[in-house]
């Protein structure tokens, strides 16, 4: 059971941030796997047994990063990560093109939320698509992220505008890709068992932005429905 991680696993990022070398990192491997690794491993098979109990239909899968950089693309880095991160989502290998909900812990802080980080060009034209003949759905959606406070709506921009819709599907249109994160620097709730809590309760808030995208991502090319809606 995930107990929080500690200031050694704060201390082990930062090291690895500047040390990121072989040498150093098998000197401190123990600390790695006693307060990085396990921690994490435990984190994330608690919050996917707890969400998926309460969402069975969900055919969710977690994953968990490994510290080790693909050597074919280093480009110039070191070997090791130092940040690291667990993701809920659906099986298969184009996963980055669908919704994940995230965790992601670095030696500034930590951050969670949900992302589509590989959106197809046409998953977004289906998302203008959906927003200029269907505009209701989306519209519920974005003025219930404007009431929140926990996230922030973030992801890459076309350069060229797509199209000006009003408020607040503007701040959504233009998107090549999602993410909806929070943020914090390291806290006594990073320290703790509260953490799954947490995630479990953000998680929750995300579900009805999660289910939207899903819908999106399934139809097929050049369907002219719009998305069923989400219950918020």
């Amino acid at each position: 059971m995930f107990q929080g991680f500690s200031q050694a696993t704060n201390d082990f990022l930062w090291g690895i941030r500047f040390n990121n070398e072989r040498p150093w990192f098998e000197a401190h491997k123990q600390t790695y796997l006693d307060h990085v690794q396990t921690p994490m491993r435990q984190l994330a098979q608690e919050v996917y047994e707890k969400f998926s109990a309460r969402h069975e239909a969900l055919p969710l899968m977690v994953r968990v990063s490994r510290i080790y950089r693909d050597a074919r693309r280093l480009y110039g880095r070191g070997p090791y990560k130092s940040h690291l991160w667990f993701s809920l989502r659906m099986a298969g290998d184009r996963w980055a093109e669908r919704p994940v909900l995230w965790f992601e812990i670095y030696p500034a802080g930590y951050a969670y939320g949900m992302g589509i980080y590989e959106a197809k060009p046409a998953t977004m034209a289906r998302f203008r698509q959906d927003m200029d003949e269907h505009p209701q759905t989306m519209m519920k959606l974005a003025r219930a992220f404007q009431k929140q406070t926990r996230f922030r709506l973030e992801g890459e921009e076309y350069k060229r505008a797509k199209g000006h819709p009003q408020p607040p599907l503007d701040q959504w249109y233009n998107r090549k890709t999602i993410d909806l994160t929070c943020q914090r620097e390291m806290d006594a709730l990073l320290y703790s068992p509260g953490l799954v809590e947490e995630l479990l309760d953000a998680f929750e808030e995300l579900l009805p932005y999660y289910h939207y995208f899903t819908a999106l991502c399934s139809r097929g090319e050049g369907a002219a429905q719009a998305v069923s809606k989400p219950t918020l």
